[in-house]
């Protein structure tokens, strides 16, 4: 037994559960208490930065004051919802704090939706009223026929509800806490929207413990205090920047720097800047950052470490060491679900680490998957398989009223019912299914693989797209990948394609030898694109691609073929799509 690794984990558990002590899922405490307290015991002391505004922590508490008393005044109860359609800014955490001094539930929307998702998203909270920024109500508008019943929308910088006028007459002083009886940690606190990638955003419950249980694992995991300063470019509507980020800073007593949006250029200028010591990413910003010319200053920071989810293997080392991170905490999770894991050790590519002596108390599984049918394997009595030590299988966490193990659901109830599996190990156990497909090594460490939906069968075996992304990413001249499958007319099941963003000049001729992957994986057709859709959360997006399909003339871009004849990827034209989708040419 490794007794550092241990030590490690027992420590850092130890530190979350301390943190967590006085959080009951049937008790008042929520994190209006935590600030609140803050604001009382170090008001001077700063809690927000945002360009060159400072927010301390008694700026924060009063303006959560005067949303929360506006708010009340607009007959907003205990319940209610209210949507907020806003970029990053100090008046997002004063928003959905000030809400739910109320008991209200703030309604995270997605302000890069237009059109049909933003309605959709809107229609399903339920809201009685809309926070809107300026900039986003002429998106409002155009959809507003279509959302029933429509809230009222207040704008903050301008329009017919004047939000900022409506604030500036409204109380700094705290709402009595009576306005909020009844309150439990348990009841929903907010909604936060899945990204959409496979079809319209779903609004996933958020309770007020769920909120604390990820900000202290988090404050557990970083051993944050006082000093610390976290820098947030990731949108404020999204958990791991507005929950995770926010929660593990400000919960003990730090300080956020808030960025509207993330840009690769003025990135490491604004951590010195602002002197942060943490960092919050997903794994592309992580690569833009290393895709961006390198400068002499790279390592100088006050950085003391950072945490995400998505950092993928190839680029993690070149990543820290270029940038002198001295420490990478890695995290595997889902806004809805109940499983979650931090890789607390820095150990290359894991996504989390739950030993085998934990495994009462974090009950996570990985099962059996067949990728053809996208379902579990049952054996012969009906039961889910458990995956050996390095078997990639489909993460599932039991459900039940223990903390951390419930399962919120999501709005509408049909969602909820297909992220549930039943009779999974034996008669009237129910799992929560992650749809995700991890391994597991020996010493407890889990490793991401893939997406169900994501991988694919292809000539009897199962593709990871994210192996085959990694296998791309190491040609120099490729800077972005998405790998998905697509369907040929007379072949079973389906072929590898990859969207690339290429250097200029880059040849696919030779693509082939220079990348390290079994012949059934190599994709048989490649999109070279002038950059890749990606939702506001980073990822990719892949379904009108996969509809696209492989079709030149359908599709504009840049289009090659895998001839397996010539060894080579070779133009694809139309005369050589008819050959393929007629049988005449073998992939």
């Amino acid at each position: 037994m490794n007794l550092m690794r241990e030590y490690n984990y027992l420590s850092t558990i130890g530190r979350t559960f301390w943190r967590l002590h006085k959080i009951k899922r049937d008790g008042p405490r929520t994190f209006v208490d935590v600030i609140e307290e803050w604001a009382d015991r170090t008001p001077e002391a700063p809690a927000i930065f945002y360009l060159d505004r400072v927010v301390s922590y008694r700026d924060f508490d009063e303006g959560a004051n005067r949303f929360a008393n506006w708010a009340r005044a607009q007959g907003i109860e205990r319940g209610d919802v209210v949507a907020l359609f806003l970029e990053n800014c100090p008046e997002f955490l004063f928003a959905w704090l000030g809400l739910i001094k109320l008991g209200a539930v703030a309604a995270l929307i997605n302000c890069n939706l237009k059109g049909a998702p933003l309605a959709h998203s809107i229609a399903i909270a339920g809201a009685k009223a809309a926070i809107v920024g300026a900039d986003f109500c002429p998106a409002l508008a155009e959809v507003a026929r279509s959302i029933h019943p429509m809230p009222i929308v207040w704008s903050l910088g301008g329009g017919a509800h004047d939000l900022d006028a409506a604030l500036a007459a409204a109380s700094p002083a705290r709402p009595d806490k009576s306005v909020r009886k009844g309150l439990l940690a348990r009841d929903n606190a907010l909604y936060i929207y899945t990204s959409g990638t496979t079809g319209m955003p779903k609004a996933a419950n958020f309770s007020h413990f769920r909120m604390m249980f990820m900000m202290y694992g988090f404050a557990g995991a970083l051993k944050t205090g006082p000093g610390d300063r976290t820098y947030i470019t990731l949108p404020l509507y999204h958990a791991t920047g507005g929950i995770c980020a926010v929660g593990m800073t400000l919960t003990a007593g730090g300080a956020v720097i808030i960025k509207r949006k993330f840009s690769a250029h003025e990135f490491w200028d604004d951590v010195r800047r602002y002197r942060a010591t943490l960092f919050a990413y997903v794994g592309e910003l992580c690569r833009y950052l290393l895709n961006h010319p390198p400068d002499p200053r790279d390592g100088e920071h006050a950085l003391r470490g950072c945490t995400g989810n998505g950092l993928r293997p190839e680029i993690w080392s070149a990543f820290q060491k270029r940038f002198a991170i001295p420490r990478i905490v890695e995290f595997y999770g889902a806004t809805e679900g109940n499983v979650s894991m931090l890789n607390y050790d820095n150990v290359v590519g894991a996504v989390g680490r739950l030993p085998a002596y934990m495994r009462a108390l974090f009950p996570t599984r990985l099962v059996r998957f067949d990728v053809a049918h996208e379902v579990p394997v049952r054996d012969a009595d009906g039961f889910c398989i458990e995956c050996d030590a390095n078997e990639a299988g489909e993460a599932i966490g039991a459900i039940s009223e223990k903390p951390g193990r419930n399962f919120e659901g999501y709005t509408e109830a049909g969602d909820t019912r297909k992220k549930i599996l039943r009779n999974v190990f034996e008669k009237g156990d129910v799992w929560f299914r992650t749809g995700d497909l991890l391994k597991r090594d020996r010493h407890g460490y889990f490793y991401f693989v893939d997406r169900i939906g994501d991988t694919f069968r292809w000539k009897g075996e199962n593709v990871a797209t994210s192996e085959v992304a990694e296998a791309l990413s190491v040609v120099p001249e490729i800077q972005e990948v998405n790998v998905y499958g697509v369907d040929v007319p007379g072949c079973d099941g389906r072929a590898g394609m990859a969207a690339l963003v290429a250097d200029q000049g880059f040849d696919p001729a030779n693509l082939a030898m220079r990348i390290e992957l079994p012949h059934y994986a190599r994709p048989l057709f490649l999109r070279l694109r002038p950059e890749l859709e990606i939702t506001g959360t980073f990822k990719l997006k892949k379904a009108d691609l996969v509809k696209q399909g492989f079709d030149p003339a359908v599709i504009g871009d840049p289009l090659y073929w895998f001839d397996a004849a010539a060894g080579s990827y070779r133009p694809l034209t139309g005369e050589a799509y008819a050959q393929i989708v007629s049988g005449k040419v073998k992939l």
